[in-house]
């Protein structure tokens, strides 16, 4: 059975672009990508002190289940050159899960939804480009209303400068 997943992805470190592209193109063949959002230059956040990002939310089907998409993501970012930082430090790529069909999980090492999702302009921007309808199981609210309730100020279209 195909699962319906929602993916934020991020790059600060080196080619930001390439990054997310790279990323995207090496999802498969576990994940089909189905949408994209625009790319978005957004601050950095939590850590301050570091070059601006590039965010992206992807949806795709995956047979794999949640923890095994976990698995496959982290494995993927090492593989495509990530290493380990602090918390909020600077990434060369970051792949998170933000929603698996409509399941909650809440035990270590994986909480879905995302549990910070709704607090972050960076994630809800490219989001609300592809699901602006997509009902928060936990919040009972949909991404579109999540919006309202971020700073959007320096989410921006990247134009590739």
């Amino acid at each position: 059975m195909d699962h319906i997943v929602y993916l934020a992805l991020g790059s600060n470190v080196g080619n930001r672009l390439a990054n997310l592209k790279n990323a995207i193109s090496n999802l498969t063949p576990q994940l089909n990508v189905k949408k994209k959002s625009s790319v978005y230059e957004t601050p950095p956040w939590g850590f301050k002190e570091q070059d601006a990002f590039l965010n992206q939310v992807v949806m795709a089907e995956t047979y794999l289940e949640p923890e095994a998409l976990l698995g496959h993501l982290k494995r993927l970012e090492t593989a495509l050159g990530r290493e380990v930082s602090f918390q909020n430090g600077p990434r060369l790529i970051d792949m998170d899960i933000l929603f698996f069909d409509d399941v909650i999980i809440d035990s270590p090492p994986l909480v879905i939804p995302h549990p910070r999702l709704h607090q972050r302009a960076f994630v809800l921007v490219p989001l609300n480009d592809i699901a602006p309808n997509l009902f928060h199981p936990l919040l009972g609210r949909q991404v579109q209303d999540l919006l309202l309730d971020v700073d959007r100020i320096n989410i921006n279209v990247y134009e590739g400068k």
